[in-house]
């Protein structure tokens, strides 16, 4: 028996929110200031045992509310047959890693995550390494050295942590069956190379993870083993849900909403207008991803860089030297090297 819950306004509030016959959305607390919550969803089938899209992050405050909220479903962790994972990050897989250990619950993430999943577990590997490399690239170095000296050395890790392992199955781009439904694997690169959708096509209905966001863009490429060109990767991503049945959008994070072709074509049109923001800004004068993220605005509410965390300076340079990349490729900028770091200019070189 389903008790009848509030569906609030926020939807990062506590809530066990029915978006769909035998589909349920569940928001998990995450313990940072930027993104507040990840949606979970409980898909039933007909035997009475229940299957998770994506899990949420190894907290204690996560993993009470998971109870709770699957308690009012009348179903505890011990009836969840298996977890669907759209991708790495630790805010979709690490609960579930951690929920395997107390249940023996069966995880499944997509096999493009394989690579970044062995440089995690490798045993000299420090949290955020080639993202820091990257910074110096893109002319962030006193960002990067400023990260670096808040990082953990290898075998110094905090509790969180810990809940890497290897998924009990890596899934590929083929049908997977939870009761009655049939959710297709969607290879979405971009976001992270493995990352995955899962399009239960009958129901017209798309778990996007992270692919698609109803109002944010994800960020791009950060991985411990990525892609060279993370953005055109997830462009085209973007391209190949676009060609796909429209379906209600069930996103991670944020509210449900009724088109996930609405919102890829908002997203293409984003990237775009980014693209030329980005140029001009290089044309302009500025040459390095630092200096460029500098010139340009972030988030909805058009702050500049110094005004976001260390952190979010991070994904946000990150994401800038992105779209550079993808400029050169287009053929409207050229990339030379000095001193180990990428400048970005106009013309060609000879």
């Amino acid at each position: 028996m389903v008790e009848d819950v509030r569906v609030p306004a926020d939807w990062t509030e506590p809530t066990v929110e029915e978006v769909a016959d035998g589909v349920h959305r569940i928001p998990l607390p995450l313990p940072n200031d930027g993104l507040r919550a990840v949606n979970v969803y409980v898909v039933r089938d007909t035997e009475g045992r229940i299957t998770l899209i994506d899990s949420g992050w190894a907290i204690p405050e996560a993993r009470e509310l998971l109870v709770q909220m699957l308690g009012k479903l009348g179903h505890t962790p011990g009836d969840i047959d298996r977890f669907l994972v759209t991708h790495i990050h630790r805010d979709h897989y690490t609960l579930g890693i951690a929920l395997r250990r107390e249940f023996g619950t069966r995880v499944a993430l997509g096999v493009g995550e394989r690579p970044s999943l062995e440089v995690i577990l490798a045993p000299k590997h420090r949290p955020l390494e080639r993202e820091l490399t990257r910074m110096r690239r893109l002319g962030a170095t006193a960002l990067a050295d400023e990260l670096a000296s808040k990082m953990p050395g290898p075998g110094a890790l905090p509790p969180m942590e810990h809940y890497w392992e290897l998924p009990d199955e890596w899934l590929a781009p083929e049908p997977v069956t939870v009761g009655t439904r049939e959710l297709e694997v969607v290879p979405t690169p971009g976001h992270t190379q493995g990352h995955v959708v899962f399009h239960d096509t009958a129901n017209e209905l798309l778990f996007a993870g992270d692919h698609v966001l109803p109002t944010i863009t994800p960020s791009i490429g950060l991985e411990p083993s990525g892609a060279e060109l993370p953005l055109r990767d997830f462009l085209e991503s973007l391209k190949l849900v676009r060609g796909r049945p429209d379906a209600r959008l069930l996103p991670a994070h944020g509210s449900v909403t009724d088109s996930v072709h609405a919102r890829v074509d908002e997203l293409l049109a984003h990237h775009d207008k980014r693209l030329d923001q980005t140029e001009a800004a290089a044309l302009a004068g500025a040459t390095t991803a630092f200096d460029i993220a500098g010139v340009l605005k972030w988030t909805r509410r058009e702050r500049s860089l110094d005004e976001l965390d260390q952190f979010n300076r991070m994904l946000a340079i990150g994401e800038t030297g992105a779209h550079l990349d993808l400029l050169v490729l287009q053929g409207r900028l050229n990339v030379v090297e000095s001193d180990g770091v990428r400048h970005y200019v106009q013309g060609t070189t000879t």
